[in-house]
């Protein structure tokens, strides 16, 4: 087995947390949006993933060894998704976006759930993080033995 695969794993890992964290940060600093640029409020943004096979090289026996392993996948992202979910609306009848009934529509957005995954992103991320220590600690250990 390829020593340097949990490194490769986890970078894998560590991008798709730095691209949840540029979205959550996205979404927070829109928080009050009204209007964007394709007309309306701004919507809540989520990143989709996947697991795919970490395997080097795509041979039958590397393929059929990661699947009855499963645990060698990495993720990749896939798409920038919008959160579909109806937009807020408050009745603020001095405000510029306001409808003629005085109703604005605010982003679907919740900072609370906002902060759960900035927090949830950051302990995943941290968690990558540990294992690359631990991985580059075990191979210059293995080396260590071979002096």
């Amino acid at each position: 087995m390829d020593p340097f695969l949990p490194l490769r794993i986890c970078a894998t890992g560590l991008r798709v947390q730095r691209l949840r964290m540029d979205l959550i940060a996205s979404n927070i600093a829109n928080v009050n949006t009204t209007q964007t640029p394709q007309g309306g409020p701004y919507r809540r943004k989520d990143l989709l993933v996947t697991a795919v096979p970490a395997v080097s090289n795509f041979d039958f026996s590397d393929i059929l060894e990661a699947n009855l392993n499963n645990s060698l996948y990495k993720v990749i992202p896939i798409s920038v998704i919008e959160d579909q979910r109806p937009f807020k609306v408050v009745y603020q009848p001095s405000h510029p976006d306001a409808d003629k009934n005085g109703y604005v529509k605010l982003p679907n957005i919740s900072p609370l759930e906002e902060m759960v995954n900035m927090i949830s992103a950051l302990r995943a991320y941290e968690a990558n993080v540990t294992v690359i220590n631990n991985t580059k600690s075990m191979i210059l250990k293995a080396l260590e033995i071979g002096r």
